[in-house]
């Protein structure tokens, strides 16, 4: 077993979920060097068919719901439509890069939310998502 396979099977095992060689497969893909990754479905879909793993692109999307589920990832939404998948599962800001499609991290250290506004009676803040948009100058 390679490093990246046992640090996948770790992952999984680690949030009760079963290793099956699809999980295994996209998990590999996910955490297997130790980076965080922001991928979307689609993305990690052609990474695993370019592995050689026969998984389908439904597969992918019920896999990546499992892992949020699981609180592995986190689900990030660009534009309403567009989802991303981030590893690093802890609060912090994203960069949305707008013409290329990718979402990083961007440096939780150097955000200050200052005041956020009253809840709604009945209602509670469950999180702040901030996604800073970036277009090249250059």
């Amino acid at each position: 077993m390679t490093e990246a396979v046992k640090r996948s099977t770790d992952w999984l095992a680690g949030a009760g979920l079963r290793p099956t060689r699809q999980r295994v497969a996209l998990a590999t893909l996910l955490v297997g060097d130790g980076h965080h990754r922001h991928v979307t479905a689609e993305s990690l879909f052609s990474d695993v068919q370019e592995m050689g793993e026969s998984v389908s692109l439904a597969t992918v999307y019920n896999t990546l719901k499992a892992f949020c589920d699981a609180g592995l990832i986190q689900e990030v939404t660009v534009d309403g439509s567009k989802s991303y998948f981030d590893t690093n599962t802890h609060d912090h800001p994203h960069f949305f890069w707008e013409g290329e499609n990718r979402l990083t991290d961007a440096p939780a250290e150097e955000l200050q939310i200052a005041q956020l506004p009253k809840a709604p009676d009945g209602a509670e803040i469950a999180s702040v998502d901030v996604v800073i948009r970036l277009r090249r100058t250059e």
